[in-house]
């Protein structure tokens, strides 16, 4: 008899424990910030007022040295959100969906939800024209649609519809003007979408309005509604909560415009592209002057852009003013957490998709292999890790599919890209790789460049036509080749590959070249 009762016992205490671990697995909130470089306080960026991410720093790992895979909306998140590099996913422009190339792939919103979680979404996560109007439908169990599609009753009362982003009565009027002349002249179809397409209107905005006048606010108190009712409900959710500032145009209320003295921003000392560089490494800050007016409606001018200093200092204002407005919005989630109790068993991720160019080389928006757009922030506070920690070992935003599910006690997915980042979460000296790697095509892809970030240096090789075919990868001699040397260099003035001096360095970054060209996945 006391034998059955030991054996009762020991079956109560293992499905017991079994039950706790299954309802213990932390909840994933899992924030995307768009253009967000890595211009944050915690970052040692000291002029930025982002109290609410510092907050987020001081509860977990900010990755100071973390790279993006293209630094381009489309392909970053696609890359980010499957775990697998571009030329895996086959995405390298703002036009090609996922499921079309790589029917099956399996994102990580889809992964979880085939381990038992809830999976939602609001605001912009992948960029919508990669995926289906549903946002990629197998990844949600919750349905969702895409980004931005806000109705009037959302907004601050007394507030209507933003135009383009814009609530300015002025700017609003001007750009009804513009559409009403467009339409004047014949213009309609096709033709009136692209021609508004590049008259979007001013580069940046400063109204006196609430939050919720523009959408960020919006998604930042849908958001938190949906963690009040994850926490009613007591499901296990991953939520990906996605904001589009400090994405072009720079739009904020004027509260957060008012935190920043433009007197005491600084312009980059370095306006010329890089010395010795090929033309086609750099961009022509075409995401600006093809589709946004200076804030008195003129236009910028293609080849200085901008080289006036005012024009320059009022657009880096609103890119910062546009980081705090979404930094206050981050603030309202980590509020609605703590007060729900979500906290104490919920991985919080915060990334931004890329960097961005704020007058560095002459350059702005992103688009290149610089240091300035592939560099990115990533945060991540886990129970039971310690916070304020800075990892400066390198780590690539392919690493946070195979890291969520280390963190989450899940099955490694097999063939993922990434290496999980938790050695580094325990321990912020661990390094859990040798480089970390980018890529953009230039020409109408006719041409690739693939960067190698090492701790102190970047090498990026250009290939020249069928870069995709497996047969020149390691073996065909790249048109062109960079390399720049961060401690010397910070600011990439120059060119250093056809240096002496950098020979053998040259030498060991082409070799990691090759072992990364001839051993990455591919999905052709």
């Amino acid at each position: 008899m006391t034998k059955i009762f030991f054996q009762i016992a020991v079956c109560i205490a293992f499905f017991g424990s079994h039950t706790f671990a299954q309802k213990a697995k932390p909840n994933v909130l899992f924030i995307a910030v768009d253009d967000l470089k890595p211009l944050l306080n915690c970052y040692g960026e000291s002029q930025m007022i982002t109290p609410n991410i510092d907050r987020l720093a001081k509860m977990g790992t900010v990755f100071m040295n973390n790279y993006c895979q293209q630094a381009v909306c489309a392909p970053t998140r696609a890359s980010l959100l499957t775990g697998q590099r571009p030329d895996y996913t086959r995405i390298w422009d703002l036009k090609t969906q996922i499921r079309d190339m790589v029917p099956n792939i399996v994102t990580l919103p889809q992964y979880f939800r085939g381990n038992g979680y809830v999976t939602a979404t609001i605001g912009k996560m992948f960029d919508q024209r990669s995926v289906d109007k549903g946002m990629d439908i197998p990844s949600w169990s919750v349905p969702t649609g895409g980004y931005g599609k806000m109705s009037p009753s959302d907004y601050a009362k007394g507030y209507e519809n933003p135009t383009n982003g814009y609530q300015s009565i002025e700017t609003k009027a001007k750009l009804a003007k513009i559409e009403v002349d467009a339409r004047a002249k014949g213009l309609n179809g096709a033709e009136l979408v692209e021609f508004l397409s590049k008259n979007r209107g001013p580069a940046v905005e400063s109204a006196d309005v609430p939050d919720d006048a523009y959408t960020d606010g919006i998604v930042a108190k849908k958001a938190v509604a949906m963690l009040s009712q994850f926490a009613k409900e007591k499901k296990r959710f991953f939520y990906a909560v996605g904001f589009v500032k400090p994405h072009l145009p720079f739009i904020s209320p004027k509260k957060y415009w008012d935190l920043y003295d433009r007197s005491k921003i600084n312009i980059s000392p370095v306006q010329h592209l890089s010395n010795g560089a090929p033309s086609f490494a750099a961009q022509n800050s075409g995401e600006l002057i093809n589709s946004y007016f200076k804030s008195n409606f003129e236009r910028f001018n293609e080849g200085s852009i901008p080289q006036n200093e005012d024009v320059q200092k009022e657009l880096i204002h609103g890119y910062y003013a546009a980081v705090s407005y979404m930094d206050a919005q981050v603030g309202k989630l980590l509020d609605e957490l703590e007060r729900s109790g979500l906290d104490k068993n919920t991985i919080i991720v915060l990334w931004g998709d890329h960097g961005w160019h704020l007058g560095d080389h002459g350059l702005w928006c992103k688009h290149d292999n610089y240091e300035q757009a592939t560099r990115a922030p990533l945060i991540i506070s886990s129970p039971g890790f310690k916070g304020g920690q800075k990892a400066q070992g390198l780590s690539e935003f392919v690493d946070i599919f195979p890291t969520l599910t280390d963190l989450a006690g899940l099955k490694l997915p097999d063939g993922l890209a990434g290496k999980s980042l938790v050695p580094m979460l325990k321990n912020p000296k661990a390094e859990v790789k040798s480089y970390a790697q980018s890529q953009y095509p230039r020409n109408g892809d006719k041409i690739m460049g693939y960067t190698i970030r090492t701790k102190q240096y970047r090498y990026v090789a250009w290939y020249e036509e069928n870069f995709r075919k497996k047969k020149i990868l390691g073996d065909v001699k790249p048109v062109a080749v960079e390399l720049y040397d961060y401690k010397k260099d910070a600011l990439e003035r120059d060119n250093l590959a056809e240096r002496p001096e950098y020979k053998e360095v040259l030498k060991n970054h082409e070799r990691w070249m090759n072992e990364f060209l001839t051993t990455q996945k591919h999905s052709w």
